[in-house]
């Protein structure tokens, strides 16, 4: 029985075609043991019932992948979706293929490629994912980039989501804020309660991205400049030249540049974006212009 039609790129990534025919074969469903690794933990009930409505009209057309344990069962590396839409539907079994690992490493790894290539994990489990390899394997964010044909600034953008509260983390895999909602959010990770109103906001006001960084931006300086008053401002710098100051840092560095003044002392903060953005900034910052 063929079954290389119907098959997607992250498939392909987890078994070798040639050997598919001959480990592919029809599995108990009660045999199937969920895979300790698996990076995706929210389901949401309508979707898996819709998925349940096409697999009782047109079958299971991608088979599940497991691995087989020495007691005889099988470990699910891919397919939960599609393993609970079929006990929803009450089947007693469902296609797999089998894959041979050497590791759970390698566990780990199927698993994560298999659902970002399929685009089925949402941004918190994905940087979940990444956080597991890099923690438990001891990879470093190139090698967890690497493992999964991604940028290593974008591991790296993912992993910063993981600074923000449960309750944000809970939104965001429930799609009611967005990942670049999130990333305007970490603007106000040093004040919870800030960041806490700006959600509402967001969430209450459906704000746009660009409008929640405008929000998250504007809530900051206010703050900010609500702690810095103190008697000493009058020896603060003026503001037409801090201006001048900040401009000529702005065009310099392609970086957003903020001076936060105490009295006559203060301090400049200089936004990045991801890794290689601060590795830009310091390899301008250091150079020494001859």
């Amino acid at each position: 029985m063929a079954i290389k039609k119907g098959l997607g790129r992250g498939v392909d990534l987890l078994f070798n075609q040639e050997q598919v025919e001959e480990k592919y074969f029809e599995c108990g469903i009660e045999n199937i043991l969920p895979n300790q690794y698996q990076p995706r933990s929210y389901f949401d009930e309508g979707s898996l019932k819709e998925l349940a409505d096409s697999i009782a009209a047109n079958g299971i057309i991608q088979p599940l992948v497991v691995v087989s344990n020495t007691d005889g069962s099988y470990g699910l590396i891919a397919g939960e979706r599609r393993l609970r839409a079929s006990k929803i539907l009450g089947l007693e079994t469902v296609p797999v293929v089998l894959r041979e690992i050497t590791g759970d490493d390698e566990l780990l790894e199927l698993a994560l490629i298999e659902n970002v290539q399929r685009k089925d994990l949402n941004p918190i489990e994905e940087a979940e994912a990444y956080e597991k390899l890099i923690k438990v394997f001891s990879y470093t964010q190139e090698q967890a980039a690497q493992k999964v044909g991604k940028k290593r600034s974008t591991v790296t953008n993912r992993l910063r989501l993981l600074q923000l509260p449960d309750f944000i983390k809970d939104d965001i895999s429930k799609s009611l804020l967005t990942e670049g909602h999130a990333r305007a959010l970490l603007r106000l990770s040093e004040d919870s309660s800030a960041m806490k109103e700006a959600r509402d906001q967001i969430v209450a006001k459906g704000l746009s991205v660009r409008q929640a960084e405008k929000l998250t931006s504007r809530m900051r300086q206010t703050r900010k400049s609500g702690n810095t008053s103190s008697p000493k401002e009058s020896h603060a710098i003026p503001t037409s030249f801090s201006n001048s100051l900040l401009t000529r840092m702005t065009n310099k560095l392609h970086s957003k540049v903020q001076l936060v003044q105490n009295g006559s002392r203060g301090k400049l903060e200089i936004e990045y974006y991801s890794l290689d953005d601060l590795e830009r900034l310091i390899d301008l910052i250091t150079d020494d212009e001859n």
